[in-house]
């Protein structure tokens, strides 16, 4: 049997342009007030409007991108049972970076 590539590794930077691109593209012809380009700090929920149908779309263009399954997003959208309020782009860069780790 062949020997199956090891997942390529991401650096932080990367997976932070990587994610700022999806997110851009994501939102572009969305008729947002929110003006500054999308940051480290920018707010999912509050900054882009983003909705529950957004992030499921968001996870499935993550999983695309880094052609990876299975990245145990229920760690990320979750705490104590429920889901979270609000994300920032910083917290979805630290958790993929761990993620794509591994």
């Amino acid at each position: 049997m062949p020997n199956e590539a090891s997942p390529r590794k991401f650096t932080r930077e990367e997976i932070e342009r990587d994610l700022i691109a999806i997110l851009t593209d994501m939102t572009a012809d969305w008729d947002l007030s929110f003006t500054g380009g999308i940051q480290a700090d920018t707010r999912l929920m509050a900054d882009l409007a983003f909705e529950s149908i957004d992030v499921v779309q968001l996870v499935v263009a993550i999983e695309g991108r880094f052609q990876r399954r299975h990245l145990h997003f229920e760690q990320l959208l979750m705490v104590d049972g429920r889901y979270v309020m609000e994300l920032q782009v910083k917290e979805i860069v630290d958790f993929l970076f761990q993620q794509l780790a591994s």
